[in-house]
């Protein structure tokens, strides 16, 4: 999967990112290093789930794509 990512320079110093097609998914780090692993970080936060709270009752299931 590819995501476009827009890296702003933060006004405090450093650098924030946000991920336009995952609304609320963003990210900070004060060298651009650590602004990439975090916004790693947000992606992965962003699109995870926890199966817990979902309601698989009746022929409901779970399955992985990559895209």
């Amino acid at each position: 999967m590819k995501l476009k990512v827009i890296i702003h320079d933060a006004e405090e110093g450093g650098f924030w990112a946000e991920v336009p097609s995952i609304p609320g998914c963003v990210a900070q780090g004060d060298t651009f290093d650590e602004l990439l692993a975090s916004i790693y970080d947000a992606v992965e936060g962003c699109l995870s789930i926890d199966l817990q709270d979902i309601d698989l009752s009746g022929n409901g299931r779970v399955m992985e794509i990559a895209v």
